[in-house]
């Protein structure tokens, strides 16, 4: 059954919607404040809001902004007066999905109300999709490191302690983190992920602990920062080594006394969380530095998670791979097979500098690009196989170059333009030297 929030300050009026869209079998719940509706608002979802535009506290633009952080997902249905109309358009630019004036129209009412749960359901469909496409960027994977970091993920999630999950940029260390906050105890309560690098030094205060309405300039109505919104769940610190030194020191006291003020209040609001934290960065050499405190440092790697680069584990490459195609050829509705024996190659021997989220990317252009059953090295950048460092075919030595020449061929099944690419020179230097070395190329892969 649909939930819809309806919020107002007119008693009567909100009754009398309440009745209509409950005898239209919609489950219905009011607050006559917005401060109130924030409050359920956070601990509930609804699909679809209902708020009148002027309020005392806080206005209907404010509370778009509001609902549309908590819950983004959810439909908002501005009602105005006609003087207000105007607002009302503007409102939709801010993220509401329709305007209704009032007085109401029972029929427009429920229709309006029928295309916003049409609207929500294709958001949540769309949300799924793009949570199942990104949720790839972490498999237990098949090498003997993937197995490792898969046991270490079920040994910690059941237990309370902090956990430090240490992994170069792409290798998945959010989804590892939200893996072992799904497999915890606190799997039905928020997962809060916070990238400590992308929040400007001015504001990490207010957006870790909340701030009280005109506390300074801009803090046009209350907030609850990060801790309290993650409340009795995880928090997850993504690149905590960016964090200031000052916001170190806060936020070890937040851990020590499990309590948080927000900026321009003197209460302390309890708080029940669970850290994880990330980070690209060598955090022992940062305390050597005086960059990042030992204390906090201990606090967070209660138990440490090493997130192996994908250049290590071998095994998983073309398990990630394929895994990607299929993510690819759904999201783009394309049915490429598989990869062609040259791309394979060149993906078991490229270093992937970028992780899994380069691969990610490499494979989801690639399945747009191809045009056949396979992908092969034109659908694929040069620069994979175009660097000498990372190609297994280069021709380092002279003695061997015949041999070489061979394995090209026949990891780019006989296509002379692919094997020239994967031995890094031209066509007639590839020509020349099949001359040179006696090799011939079966009649039919004379490309």
């Amino acid at each position: 059954m649909a939930n819809i929030l309806i919020i107002d300050d007119d008693v009567t009026f909100v009754i009398m919607l309440q009745t209509l869209l409950e005898k239209n079998n919609y489950k219905v719940t009011t607050a006559f404040s917005p401060l109130e509706a924030k409050r359920m608002i956070q601990k509930h979802f609804f699909q679809v809001v209902m708020t009148d535009l002027r309020m005392p506290d806080m206005s209907g633009m404010e509370l778009i902004r509001f609902v549309k952080q908590q819950s983004p997902s959810t439909q908002i249905v501005m009602m105005t007066g006609y003087a207000d109309i105007a607002t009302a358009i503007e409102s939709i630019k801010q993220g509401a999905f329709h305007y209704i004036p009032k007085p109401l129209n029972p029929e427009e009412v429920l229709s309006v109300v029928a295309e916003a749960m049409k609207g929500q359901e294709q958001k949540t469909a769309d949300s799924a999709l793009e949570k199942r496409l990104d949720v790839a960027d972490y498999q237990e994977g098949v090498s003997e490191l993937a197995k490792k970091l898969d046991k270490h993920i079920e040994l910690v999630a059941p237990t309370p302690m902090s956990v430090l999950i240490i992994g170069e940029s792409g290798t998945g260390k959010e989804y590892v983190a939200k893996l072992i906050h799904d497999k915890s105890k606190r799997a039905d309560k928020p997962f809060v992920a916070v990238d400590c690098g992308a929040i400007p030094k001015e504001l990490v205060a207010s957006e870790f602990f909340g701030h009280v309405k005109g506390s300074f300039t801009g803090a046009i109505a209350d907030k609850i920062g990060h801790f309290k919104a993650a409340s009795g769940g995880t928090l997850f610190l993504d690149e905590v080594g960016n964090l200031s030194y000052n916001t170190q020191v806060q936020l070890l006291r937040v851990l020590q006394e499990r309590l948080v003020r927000p900026v321009g209040s003197n209460e302390a609001i309890p708080v029940d969380v669970r850290i994880i934290a990330a980070t690209n960065e060598n955090l022992m050499i940062a305390q050597e530095k005086g960059e990042f405190r030992e204390d906090l440092y201990h606090r967070l790697n209660e138990f440490q998670i090493d997130v192996p680069p994908l250049r290590e584990r071998q095994q998983d490459i073309l398990f990630f791979a394929h895994y990607f195609l299929e993510q690819a050829n759904h999201y783009l509705s394309k049915a490429v097979e598989g990869f062609d024996k040259s791309v394979e190659r060149v993906f078991q021997t490229y270093a992937w500098p970028g992780n899994l989220r380069e691969m990610k990317n490499i494979v989801k252009r690639a399945t747009l690009l191809a045009h056949g059953r396979t992908i092969t090295l034109n659908e694929i950048p040069s620069e994979l196989y175009a660097s000498r460092e990372n190609n297994c075919f280069a021709l380092y030595n002279e003695k061997e170059e015949g041999e070489v020449i061979r394995k090209a061929l026949e990891a780019a099944n006989y296509n002379k333009s692919q094997a020239a690419r994967l031995l890094q020179i031209d066509r007639k230097t590839l020509y020349n030297k099949l001359k040179t070395y006696g090799i011939e190329v079966p009649g039919r892969h004379k490309s």
